[in-house]
């Protein structure tokens, strides 16, 4: 825990301006410990003389995976299945060598008590040049993350409500995407949802498909955002803002990291399946 900059800041703080000047040496000490936690974590950038597209890819690469690792230990103790969720992603990105080092030293970054969020998701703002698009598939990918075992505790989404605002999106937009990828993960599993108990191994063949069907609809409606009675201008143009904001190769143009240019991919494929899904039992 880095705490030599506010016992300096509160002493001095305090040795000329009394009590009010310990408290504000505490907080200039505490930017400072902030600042030096960042560079210790490898989230550096001359951000003031332009830093390279490469750099910025790298920064966003690293807090994106210190983020995840701050997520997970949200519920307290990391444990053995947050890890191998974290190892997924990795497997996700086809990261190897120095890349995945670089992915799991960032990620138990995120795991430390004095982890400066606020920080890290101010400088992803930056490096992503204030763009939507990035903002959202930073957010995307941690929701994704810390859903990929199917469920997302409370203490999680307390986090990924402050994750969003330091991103500067609205609760209600988070609900929304946290709505959007719930119905992703069961749309993905073949549209069963629930419905994989024993319970259901009483109904035919035919009500089996017809249930799972009508499941994988709803899911991809909720997928797109829409609701399940949107006609069909609403539902092309669901599907076109959406591909907009998650094709690949705007999203490496904008800045994207090549590492996660797979996963760019995979969530543009699902908005196409969910599309494709609404069209076949809509008809047009």
């Amino acid at each position: 825990m880095h705490i030599f900059g506010k016992i300096l800041g509160t002493f001095f703080g305090f040795l000329f301006g009394g009590p009010f000047g310990a408290l504000f040496g505490l907080f200039i000490g505490h930017q400072f410990d902030k600042a030096r936690r960042l560079r210790q974590a490898g989230f550096t950038g001359s951000f003031g003389g332009g830093p390279s597209q490469a750099e910025r890819q790298e920064e966003f690469f690293k807090a994106a995976f210190a983020v995840m690792g701050h997520v997970a230990k949200a519920k307290g103790q990391v444990t053995r299945e947050e890890i191998q969720l974290a190892s997924t992603m990795m497997d996700r990105m086809n990261l190897h060598g120095d890349l995945r080092r670089s992915a799991q030293d960032a990620f138990r970054e995120g795991k430390e008590s004095d982890f400066p969020l606020e920080t890290v998701l101010e400088r992803v703002r930056i490096s992503s040049g204030g763009r939507f698009d990035l903002m959202q598939f930073f957010l995307e990918l941690q929701i994704s993350a810390a859903f990929a075992d199917g469920d997302i505790h409370p203490s999680e989404r307390n986090v990924l409500h402050k994750v969003a605002k330091g991103l500067g999106f609205s609760s209600e937009q988070l609900e929304q995407r946290l709505r959007m990828q719930e119905a992703a993960f069961r749309f993905q599993q073949g549209g069963f949802g629930g419905h994989a108990g024993g319970g259901q191994s009483h109904h035919s063949g035919g009500s089996w498909q017809q249930a799972s069907t009508a499941d994988q609809l709803s899911d991809a409606y909720k997928l797109l955002g829409i609701d399940s009675n949107a006609d069909a201008k609403s539902v092309k143009r669901a599907y076109r803002k959406l591909m907009n904001e998650h094709h690949p190769d705007k999203l490496m143009a904008k800045g994207l990291p090549p590492e996660m240019l797979n996963v760019a991919k995979e969530k543009a494929q699902e908005i196409q399946n969910a599309y494709d899904v609404i069209k076949r039992a809509k008809g047009f």
